[in-house]
This record gives C-alpha cells, sequence and structure tokens, in this order.
C-alpha cells in the first residue's frame, strides 16, 4: 500500500514587488500552516519523505510539516517538477517515486492540486486551500502503478479555526 499527503502551500503575500517563485508567505499563511502541521502530526503517521516545490510559498509551508514531523534533511527534497500548476509534472513525479518509500508528503500549488486530489481521491471538493491537506491511499505496491485511490483524511485552515 502507498499514501500520499499532498499539501497545498500556505497564504502567499503579494506585497512584495518579487518575481512569482520568490513570492513570501504572508502571517496568516505561517499561522495556518502551524496550525495544519500541528494538528496533522498528531493524527498520521510521519512522511517518510517531504518533497516540495522550489517556490518560496511551497518551500517555507514544507519546512513548518518537516519540522513538526521531525524529518532529516536526507529525507527532504526540493524538486522544481512540483512548481507545476497543470498537474502533469506533479503526476510523473508521484509515478516515479522510489517504491522502498510508502508514504510520501508532497506541497505544491493550485489547480495542479485540486485536480489531482480529485482525480487520485474517491472524494471531490471544489477547492484545496491555502495550507490543506489531504492523504489518499492506494492499495498498489508500486507508485508507477497508482490510479484512484482512497481519501482518507482532508485537514483544512478553516476546520481548526
Amino acid at each position: 500500500m502507498k499514501t500520499l499527503y499532498m499539501v497545498r502551500h500556505a497564504k502567499s503575500s503579494w506585497k512584495y514587488d518579487v518575481d512569482d517563485h520568490m513570492r513570501p508567505l504572508k502571517k496568516r499563511g505561517h499561522n495556518d500552516a502551524t496550525l495544519v502541521s500541528e494538528k496533522v502530526k498528531n493524527e498520521v503517521a510521519a512522511p517518510q519523505k517531504i518533497m516540495s516545490s522550489d517556490a518560496n510559498r511551497a518551500r517555507t509551508t514544507a519546512e513548518y510539516f518537516k519540522e513538526a514531523f521531525d524529518i532529516s534533511e536526507e529525507n527532504y527534497e526540493l524538486n522544481h517538477d512540483l512548481y507545476d500548476f497543470s498537474g502533469q509534472s506533479v503526476m510523473q513525479t508521484i509515478k516515479g517515486f522510489d517504491d522502498s518509500l510508502d508514504r510520501v508528503m508532497i506541497v505544491g500549488h493550485n489547480h495542479a492540486f485540486t485536480s489531482l486530489v480529485n482525480m487520485l481521491g474517491n472524494e471531490q471538493i471544489e477547492n484545496l486551500p491555502t495550507s490543506g491537506f489531504v492523504m489518499i491511499d492506494f492499495e498498489e505496491n508500486s507508485w508507477a502503478d497508482i490510479s484512484t485511490g482512497t481519501t482518507v483524511k482532508m485537514v483544512f485552515p478553516r476546520h481548526l479555526k
């Protein structure tokens, strides 16, 4: 069995005149990422690996989960292919995970993440909110074989306020 944790980056700030890739989180983003990561760490098994988009807002969000789950540097990776908004590169990345890993967390962006949550899970959502967490289990033994799994858990900031 394989388990995928998907986290959309926390709320980012448009206050600064920076390239999209460098946009930071706003205060609410930091607060929501803390809330969700602290809730999730007590409810699910730690991922064996966290892989994040290398965009500033995703990386910063991933670091909250890395700290909450006490993930080592060797099990934390930035991957530019997760800086994807269509979902094609994200899906290729997931299907390329090493099969020795059973639980992987990815941190990235919409519209890709909402689309993939709906495509891979068995529950439809209108929008994966910023800092939103979704857990999907798959019966397959190889990441390359995953298709539709079971949506096991969703934790959104609004559930915690």
